[in-house]
């Protein structure tokens, strides 16, 4: 590559020293100068950049591709507000597909439905034309099936709950075709295989999209399907992200088996840690809580599930360690996080090392917050949620005083924080998650002052964790500021996301990425 030198009045570099700059100056993908020394050292090509601001690309540290990909080709459910309108947008779905086509995806949430109750197998066996489906809830924790599905996976009323799972009954005992957790892979190999469209193409799609709106890494958290097609984009020279590649629990034992080190890769594709779960999602009710939810919808007293139990996650763990793969553990309800590290203190007092990471931590015993530190865990949150669930948080978590979505507590508390999406359970585009660390508010504006305003960050700590935060939390220390040293991944985008944090922070997240730099090559333009 030539020495190009970019130009731009508002160049924000995201280091402490020199936040801000006009120049920089690039070779073989790498910034070597910036500023005056940028200017004065000669460059063989100049590119004026355009917007109002030029700004580190950021990085995505837990995002499922496979299924963003996937639900780009399927019904989307997430704005439906009652069962009615979920049924109708599945039958015209269902008009405009192949016959015999599994219907998968969906992301409904009954949460939001005008009457928030689960649905049930009858209702969906009326709009899916006698084909099988199997459709994910907006988290991605439990599945609504029809009845073709659960006779097909052979799911009966003498079916057991699996182990970190659990198939929903009526009075009657029947399944009502709600699977929670593990259960749901009990239907997996219903949409997987014959019938399943080809990913590549879908993740290429996929790539183009978050490229849109900012995205320069991403660290991918599904399996080894979508880990082929990234490398098969690699290898034809398609791969225009950075990608960290997480390995599946249940595919650990095939990762060790071919000798698969965290790290291991090359600057554009990279091995990652192995993500296990502790417990569920609030939405579905399946997060672990030390104390039962308030009016649990089964009836009963609950305090979600332990997905895997704990003995098997501390020996999971100790498994990804020795073999040099490090670890992000999903935990979102506070008995979760407590159990996922005392697991992480057993890993460190047996002298293991390796990077650790709670996935989500959105519910921690303030007691358990300096263990964090203690331990040296990576805190991979994703601020969307707090917008998306804090009424249901409030609702189902009640009175109790947690550190939920605690941003400014664990920062204040030295725990490293790194910054992601979790989509497609929320939007990638990371400007709703800065906006949403900075306002604690939604896109209307409430609620007024911000949910728990005392959590709130500052932009400069919201971007620091969507890109150097995010590059540490896969062991990467060479891109996410605009220095020299650095790998030249910048955005440019349509305002000063700085000047509005104090002027009106609502606006930050309607920014518009204009052009997307990746090694110093323009990866998307905006027409």
């Amino acid at each position: 590559m030539t020495r190009t030198l970019f130009r731009h009045d508002r160049i924000w570099t995201g280091t402490t020293a020199a936040p801000w700059t006009t120049a920089l100056l690039v070779d073989d993908g790498r910034i070597v100068a910036v500023g005056d020394e940028a200017t004065d050292a000669g460059a063989s090509d100049v590119v004026d950049l355009p917007g109002a601001v030029v700004m580190p690309g950021l990085h995505d540290a837990h995002i499922h591709t496979e299924w963003v990909s996937r639900d780009l080709a399927e019904v989307d459910l997430r704005e439906a507000s009652s069962l009615e309108e979920a049924l109708e947008l599945i039958r015209e779905h269902v008009a405009a597909s192949p016959a015999g086509r599994p219907l998968s995806s969906g992301r409904w949430n009954s949460n939001r439905w005008a009457v928030p109750v689960q649905p049930d197998r009858h209702a969906l066996d009326s709009v899916t034309d006698g084909r099988v489906a199997v459709l994910d809830s907006v988290d991605g924790h439990t599945v609504w099936a029809n009845s073709l599905a659960l006779h097909r996976a052979g799911i009966t009323r003498d079916t057991p709950d699996p182990v970190g799972g659990e198939i929903v009954r009526d009075p009657s005992g029947e399944p009502t075709g709600i699977l929670r957790e593990s259960a749901q892979r009990l239907v997996d190999p219903l949409i997987e295989g014959e019938g399943a469209e080809p990913l590549r193409p879908l993740i290429e799609r996929c790539q183009q999209w978050l490229l849109s709106v900012g995205l320069t890494s991403i660290t991918d958290i599904d399996g080894e399907d979508a880990r082929a097609a990234y490398l098969a984009m690699h290898a034809d020279q398609a791969l225009r992200l950075r990608v960290t590649k997480c390995v599946r629990d249940p595919d650990l034992e095939l990762a060790v088996s071919e000798g698969r080190r965290s790290g291991q890769g090359d600057d554009r594709f990279r091995v990652g840690p192995v993500k296990f779960f502790s417990d569920g999602a609030l939405g579905s009710h399946t997060a672990h809580m030390t104390e039962p939810y308030v009016g649990s919808m089964a009836g009963h007293e609950s305090c979600g599930i332990a997905v895997t139990p704990y003995p098997v996650l501390v020996e999971r763990i100790r498994m990804s360690l020795q073999a040099g793969l490090d670890v992000a553990t999903h935990a979102i309800g506070d008995e979760a996080n407590r159990l996922v590290l005392d697991a992480f203190g057993v890993m460190r007092d047996e002298g293991h090392r390796g990077l650790l990471r709670i996935e989500h931590a959105q519910h921690v015993r303030p007691v358990d917050l300096p263990r964090f530190r203690a331990l040296d865990v990576v805190a991979s949150m994703q601020p969307s949620h707090c917008t998306a669930d804090l009424e249901l948080a409030d609702e189902i978590i009640g009175t109790r005083r947690l550190a939920s979505y605690a941003w400014r507590s664990f920062l204040d508390a030295g725990i490293r924080v790194a910054f992601g999406s979790d989509a497609p359970v929320e939007d990638p585009n990371p400007f709703y998650g800065l906006h949403a660390a900075v306002t604690r508010r939604r896109a209307d504006g409430s609620p007024i002052g911000g949910w728990r305003p005392e959590e709130r960050i500052t932009l400069d700590e919201a971007v620091h964790a969507h890109t150097v935060g995010a590059h540490e939390a896969v062991g990467r220390t060479d891109v996410g500021r605009l220095a020299p040293g650095q790998l030249a991944d910048f955005i440019c985008v349509d305002r000063d996301p700085w000047g509005l944090e104090t002027s009106d922070p609502m606006m930050i997240r309607d920014t518009t990425v204009l052009q997307t730099w990746v090694g110093a090559e323009l990866a998307f333009t905006r027409d």
